[in-house]
Order: structure tokens, then sequence, then C-alpha cells
């Protein structure tokens, strides 16, 4: 569904590449999880997916459409919420009135719903709404345009719990088959339960690129442990122990700590890349 092919990208002629010379194929009917630290490149990234940015060498592709063509029918197919935004001083109606007729899949049944999800009336005014809300209005808007691809970057800032926790639901009732999420977050608990795939970067490159299903196979993670195992592959201190990950023997799958495996492929890429390089074990 979306190819992005040997990508590289720089702010200027006098900057270091953002972005070198970046592969990846995502497939649709998943929820990716796109994890990095500050300056790694990934609302770069999610830009030069949506066509916003020019690469410096290579492209973005949608069902096989250069991106930054930004034909009129490949954006109907498409929607970004970037982690910063403006809304007009409009009513909501006025701004549904005026931007959903650039999505044939617009569904005001479905704006209904995902509005009731965060306890949110259709009667409102946007710039009378605080930061959170709007942010609430506007992923609502998104959703309900129903575009095959849907890029959300830090979705969760600025969301109090109750948002959080709607926004879990928000996200898990609206994936189908032909659809494909990708969140860049640095709020890994806000949401690696919903994830399907991980992707983490940093320098310029991708580090990670495995389903959940494939990382639990090859790993296991442990919480809370008194010591140090002599097999883990590693392991963190906190106030409750010991955090660790180790090889998967037994074939028993456990929860991802996502931070944890965040951690681990930043710190020990090579060991990482040797892991998921090898068949996994089936026992």
């Amino acid at each position: 569904m979306l190819e992005l092919e040997n990508l590289s990208f720089r702010y200027s002629r006098r900057k270091p590449l953002t972005l070198d010379d970046f592969s990846l194929s995502l497939a649709a009917g998943g929820v990716y999880g796109l994890l990095g630290p500050n300056g790694a490149g990934k609302s770069t990234l999610l830009q030069l997916i949506a066509g916003m940015l020019t690469p410096e060498r290579g492209c973005a592709k949608l069902y096989g459409v250069d991106t930054r063509r930004r034909l009129p029918e490949t954006m109907a197919q498409l929607f970004l919420v970037p982690e910063e935004f403006s809304l007009p001083p409009v009513s909501l109606h006025d701004y549904i009135r005026l931007n959903a007729r650039f999505y044939p899949r617009f569904s005001a049944d479905d704006l209904k719903k995902y509005l009731e999800i965060f306890d949110l009336d259709a009667d409102l005014r946007l710039n009378a709404l605080s930061m959170g809300q709007k942010k609430k209005v506007f992923m609502c808007f998104a959703m309900s345009c129903n575009t095959p691809l849907l890029l959300m970057d830090e979705p969760t800032n600025g969301l109090d719990i109750p948002g959080k926790s709607a926004f879990r639901r928000f996200v898990a009732q609206s994936l189908t088959d032909d659809r494909l999420f990708i969140i860049s977050t640095h709020q890994v608990r806000d949401i690696e339960q919903l994830l399907d795939h991980i992707l983490i970067m940093n320098t310029r490159k991708i580090v990670l690129d495995r389903g959940v299903a494939d990382i639990q196979r090859r790993l296991k993670f442990m919480s809370q442990l008194s010591s140090q195992p002599a097999e883990a592959l590693y392991a963190m201190k906190n106030v409750l122990g010991i955090d660790a990950i180790l090889p998967n023997t037994d074939g028993d799958d456990t929860d991802i700590n996502l931070e944890l495996l965040f951690n681990f492929a930043l710190e020990h890429p090579d060991l990482l890349t040797e892991i998921f390089s090898e068949p996994a074990k089936t026992l």
C-alpha cells in the first residue's frame, strides 16, 4: 500500500541529512507505531509521506503514485494529523462543509460516533475550544474522512487521562482491513496495546521494523525481577526492580514492554538486527 523508496532529505544544504537512503514497505490493515528519539526524523518522515516536503532523493508512493505530485485523487486517500495545528474560528458544521468535500469517503455518521467517544457535541465553535478539545475534534474529523492512510504525530499530547483512554477506543473501533494507521509518539504507554507493527528510528535509519507477533515470538519481556537473569539480552533498573528482555525459548508470548524495547534498540541496534536476522524458533 505504501512504499518508501530510498528517501533522503535535508532541510538545507548546510545541514546534515535528516533521512538517508530510507526505504520501507507498509501494508494495509494494521496500526504501525513509529518511535524514535528527538531529532530522529519521525515528523519529517510523516510530512514526506503526506507529500508536504520534497525529498533530495527517492520518493514515497501510495498505491504506486508519488505523493509529492499531490494529485487530488491521492490527497483524498491520506490525512495527516500533525503535532501542532491551527483551526479556523468557525463552527464545526462550517468546517465540515468547507473541508469534507475533499474526502469522498467522509461519513457524518462516523463523525457523530467519534465525537461521542470523546464526549463532544457537534454544535460547537472551534475557537472556543481548549487545545486538548481541538485535538480531539480534529482527530474525529480525520478519522471520519475514512482515508486508507491516516498519519498521526503525537496524537495523545495534550489529552487528559480519560481522553487518552478514549483515543485508544477511538483507534481500535476505526481500523479496517483496507486502512493503514501510522502513529508517531513519545508516549509509548498510550499506544502499546494498539500496535500491530513497531518501527523504531535512530540516526536517519530504521533500527527495528517488525510485527508485534514476530517480536513476541523471539523475545520475552520480564518485569520487576529481583535480579538480572544471566541470559538477559537487555535490562533496566527501576524503583520496582529490574525489567529485562530475554530470548523466548519456551514459546510463551509476553506483553511487549515498548519502553524497554525502544531503549534496547537504540543502545544495541546490531544485536537486535542479529536476533531478527535468524529464523524464529518454533516449539
